[in-house]
This record gives C-alpha cells, sequence and structure tokens, in this order.
C-alpha cells in the first residue's frame, strides 16, 4: 500500500470520526433556537402572591480560599451580568485567617453577598455552614452533629454538601441538602468527548454545552427523599453552582501561554446555568436576615435556567397562603397547586415517588393522604440532549397527620 493511499485512508478516518461531534453540534443549535423561541412564550402568572421571587446562586468559591482562579471583580461583574439578586459565598477555610470574614459580604454592585464556608467534618462530610466564621478550620476535628449543632445555635444554616459522597448528614439535624452540584456533574464529562465538542461547538454554544453531559442528580434527589421520609423532618433543598472558575482543559506552550482552551465555568456562565430562587414576603426588603430566614422555611427552589428563566415558578395549598416549605396538617379535599412562566408537565411526587403529572402553565393535584409532597417541572418542548431533564426541582410541601384531638 502506498504512502498516499494511507495518507487518504488516514484523512478518511479522521473525517469520519468528525461525524458525531458534527451532529452534536447541530443539535446544540437546534437546542438555541428552541430555547429562544421559549424566552417569547413566557407568560405572566395570574395568581396574585405575597412573595417576591429572588434569584440568586449559592456555593461559590474564590482564590482566597485554594481551588480557585476566581476574583471579586470577576464575580461581582458575572452577578450584575447575569441580573442576580443574591450569592452566598462558601470559601474553603484557611489556618491562618478567616476567609469568611476576608470573603464578599454585603451589597457589592447592587447584588447581595452573604459570607460562608465550606467545611469537611471528623466524619468526611462536606457542609456549607451559612454564614461562615473564625472557626471554620477546627470542624475537621469535629463530628457532623456537633458542628451542625454549633452551627444553628448561633443562628446559622448547615447545608449537606455532596449528599451521596457523605455518610452521617441524615442524622446530624442539617439544615438541607444539596440537591444538585454543578460542579460534580460537570465532572461526568468525558475530557476527550468534550475537547472535540469544544473545536466544533464552544464558539457558536458555549453555554448549552452543558447539556451534553446534565443530568438529573438522581442519587441526591434519593438520598434527600429518604432522609425526608425517614426523620419525618424538614430538609431544605438549595441548588450548588459550586463555581471555581477552575473547570475545563487547554493547551499550551512552553511559556504558559494558551493555545487552545476550554473553560466550562467562568462565574457568568455557572450562574446562568443552575440558580436558587428563594420567595420572600413583598412586605419585606431583600437583606441578609430575610434571605436566610426564607431559605430557612424552604421557601425556594432550583431551577436551570439556562433552559429558560424559572422566575414565576410557584407551588402551594390551593386557596391557602401556605407555599413549599410550609407544613400543615393534612385534611380531606387539600389540593396542591403548581404553577410556570412556560407550558410545563408538572411531576408531582409524594415521599419521593412519583404519583401523577399534568401539563400546561398550571396544574392541580387532589391529594389524599398526609405525606410529604414536592413537584418537579419539565420543558418536553426542548430538543436533545435537553430532552427529559428537569428544569425546575421544588421544595416540599409538608402534609402531616393531623393531630388527635388531646394528644
Amino acid at each position: 500500500m502506498t504512502r498516499r493511499r494511507l495518507l487518504i485512508i488516514l484523512l478518511l478516518l479522521i473525517l469520519l470520526s468528525q461525524i458525531p461531534f458534527a451532529y452534536r453540534r447541530y443539535r446544540l443549535g437546534r437546542l438555541r433556537t428552541t430555547v429562544q423561541q421559549l424566552a417569547a412564550q413566557r407568560v405572566t402568572s395570574q395568581n396574585a402572591s405575597d412573595y417576591v421571587d429572588y434569584t440568586g446562586v449559592i456555593h461559590v468559591h474564590t482564590a482566597l480560599g485554594g481551588h480557585s482562579q476566581g476574583t471579586f471583580s470577576e464575580l461581582i461583574a458575572a452577578a450584575r451580568a447575569n441580573q442576580l439578586s443574591f450569592v452566598i459565598m462558601t470559601e474553603h477555610p484557611q489556618g491562618d485567617f478567616d476567609t469568611s470574614a476576608l470573603t464578599l459580604n454585603g451589597v457589592h454592585g447592587g447584588v447581595l453577598f452573604v459570607n460562608g464556608n465550606e467545611v469537611v467534618t471528623g466524619n468526611g462530610d462536606r457542609l456549607l455552614l451559612i454564614p461562615g466564621g473564625p472557626d471554620a478550620p477546627a470542624t475537621n476535628s469535629q463530628t457532623t452533629k456537633e458542628v451542625v449543632e454549633k452551627q444553628k445555635a448561633s443562628g446559622g444554616l448547615a447545608f449537606a454538601a455532596y449528599p451521596s459522597e457523605s455518610q452521617t448528614w441524615p442524622s446530624s439535624g442539617v439544615s438541607g441538602v444539596e440537591v444538585y452540584n454543578l460542579f460534580t456533574n460537570s465532572r461526568q464529562y468525558n475530557r476527550l468527548i468534550t475537547f472535540f465538542d469544544g473545536l466544533w461547538s464552544y464558539r457558536s454554544y458555549p453555554d448549552l454545552m452543558f447539556a451534553n453531559f446534565f443530568a438529573r442528580p438522581n442519587d441526591n434527589l434519593k438520598r434527600w427523599d429518604d432522609a425526608l421520609s425517614a426523620g419525618g423532618q424538614k430538609l431544605v433543598a438549595i441548588g450548588g453552582n459550586d463555581a471555581h472558575s477552575n473547570v475545563g482543559f487547554g493547551l499550551g506552550d512552553a511559556s504558559g501561554k494558551q493555545l487552545i482552551g476550554v473553560k466550562l465555568d467562568p462565574y457568568e456562565r455557572s450562574f446562568r446555568t443552575v440558580r436558587t430562587h428563594v420567595l420572600i414576603k413583598k412586605d419585606k426588603s431583600l437583606s441578609r436576615e430575610t434571605l436566610l430566614e426564607a431559605i430557612a422555611l424552604g421557601h425556594c427552589y432550583v431551577s436551570f435556567d439556562i433552559f429558560s428563566a424559572a422566575s414565576g415558578f410557584t407551588f402551594g395549598v390551593e386557596n391557602s397562603d401556605k407555599i413549599m416549605g410550609d407544613e400543615i396538617p393534612f385534611a380531606v379535599g387539600v389540593v396542591l397547586s403548581a404553577a410556570a412562566p412556560l407550558p410545563a408537565r408538572f411531576v408531582l411526587l409524594k415521599d419521593g415517588v412519583a404519583i401523577d403529572q399534568k401539563s400546561g402553565t398550571s396544574a392541580q393535584f387532589n391529594v389524599t393522604a398526609a405525606a410529604t409532597y414536592r413537584v418537579e417541572a419539565y420543558l418536553d418542548s426542548l430538543p436533545a440532549p435537553a430532552q427529559g431533564k428537569p428544569w425546575i426541582i421544588s421544595n416540599p410541601i409538608y402534609l402531616r397527620p393531623p393531630t388527635a384531638p388531646g394528644a
């Protein structure tokens, strides 16, 4: 076989190997068209609400705590570009200084920042402490339960991060669970496949490349649902951006100059992808205190706004002021109601098991037993690779068994 023929065969093999990536680029183009069409179809809910929907992100790092390359100025600019209302910082602790005291805190660029820490306990559990404090480095010698009790005694919140990788948090009394983590989800991508995806798609669809590896967080949701059912406790669900601005790959020369590269999580993109929406009563303004109070109550939901902005979503009890996160005694005739700014498929889950689903911009569900109920919303009009993946994950409504008279 001649050298020329070998080169032709090699070239043909290379071209054939790129067909899947060209098709994946085509799918992302089709997805972007659908997302743009959905943006023009948004409707305003006709239901009067006593709450304002504030959009923000939780679990954010900078170079201050290590493991990150991000700066304060980049972070503030990204928050403003995304028109966020709040950002909750979770800096890694350092032994020589208090990272929670040195990170962003208060209002910067019109955005409310709350200081916090991500810590590892002596049991190996990872917790998000909101707010953080100078004792964060010492948590690695304390049990998870001890850390949680101390945090809650000081009026703070403690969330289990990476719940599928931790063991003891369900019995520790945590405030809630990080049911989705963008960083751990992004680790599922295949570097070689993502490299070629980047060559084909990064220039045109850098944000939507997320859809290629996005997956419903099945394990985290199961751990959360199981803990809710087993303990009869309230556990607030939040979404974690785990933003470090350091996920990606590249090729460079000996001088350190990057010749080609893909960064999957610059702050601005991370903040567009997954968000936690917090509902605060209209008669209260947004502040550190009202934000943490609403999160503690579970008046919040997780959304993947990269596919469409979810602001305006509601889940509550019909003909009542009770919303997600609230507890009420079960009574015959209770109806749960969900609504969204776009036509969606609402899936009702009872103690973690899907029992009903309805489509439209709103849905009503008759429930017949005391249980923990939550909703997931899906945009069925989205094509692959986002097809069949959740858009919104609500916090539960807790319908408790009625207390017997005299009990």
